[in-house]
């Protein structure tokens, strides 16, 4: 085979890459543009009476989570201490959202020193809603995300609840571990946001259709770091 041969194959296979990239990252903004407002209530075990607290209506959700062999004060510690910042896709994410929304600071993400995941949120404009000592933490703030650079502001746990100044979208996340036994846990995370007006609420439904995929993708990829960190640890600890 030819060097030539060799090199047309390979950009063949390059562009069907990109191509059924292209068509995957389509569907999930498709799907996210239909499932705006439609957002699932859970109860039982999957429901979250501590994030209902502060946000008990939302117009999206999005939740991930992953059983780990490890004691569910390793798990709550490990998910305080992760770095996203150790992540190439992660950064990439961050990157890509700067350079398509032509943003001059990279407030939408963790930025700066690395550091724990929370002391990295907190730096650039999320605050503490509410916490369960050692086993979950709620994080909200208001901002317009549709901006190019992104400004979270942090309010008071009834401010926020109570908070519905037109063209806002409030949002809140959460890290929590639940115990199943003495020597596992599962972590769990989940985000909720709603808008403030429907003009936010337009606004909001086009940026979020678009840049979903990158920041479940984020959600995603905290995962397995998370899980192998609280595993390292339990095994030091045992």
């Amino acid at each position: 085979m030819t060097e030539r041969r060799r090199g047309r194959i390979a950009r063949r296979w390059l562009g069907a890459g990109i191509g059924l990239a292209a068509a995957g990252y389509a569907v999930l903004v498709t799907t996210a543009w239909l499932r705006y407002g439609r957002a699932t209530h859970e109860t039982g075990e999957d429901g979250d009476p501590l994030l209902d607290s502060v946000m008990p209506e939302y117009e999206i959700v999005e939740r991930h989570h992953v059983r780990v062999a490890a004691p569910v004060d390793a798990t709550f510690a490990a998910a305080n201490a992760i770095d996203f910042q150790r992540s190439a896709i992660a950064r990439a994410i961050f990157k890509a959202r700067e350079f398509f929304m032509r943003a001059t600071s990279s407030g939408a993400g963790p930025s700066g020193p690395a550091g724990s995941f929370l002391s990295q949120m907190q730096a650039i404009g999320w605050g503490e809603l509410a916490r369960t000592p050692g086993r979950e933490v709620v994080m909200g703030a208001v901002t317009q995300p549709w901006q190019a650079d992104v400004v979270f502001h942090p309010l008071p746990p009834a401010e926020f609840a109570a908070f519905r100044e037109p063209g806002y979208v409030k949002i809140a996340w959460t890290l929590r571990a639940d115990p199943v036994s003495a020597t596992a846990s599962i972590f769990r995370t989940e985000t909720r946001a709603v808008a403030t007006d429907p003009g936010a609420r337009a606004k909001f439904r086009r940026y979020w259709s678009f840049v979903s995929p990158g920041i479940i993708l984020i959600r995603w990829l905290m995962l397995s770091p998370l899980k192998n960190d609280a595993e390292r640890q339990a095994l030091k600890g045992g």
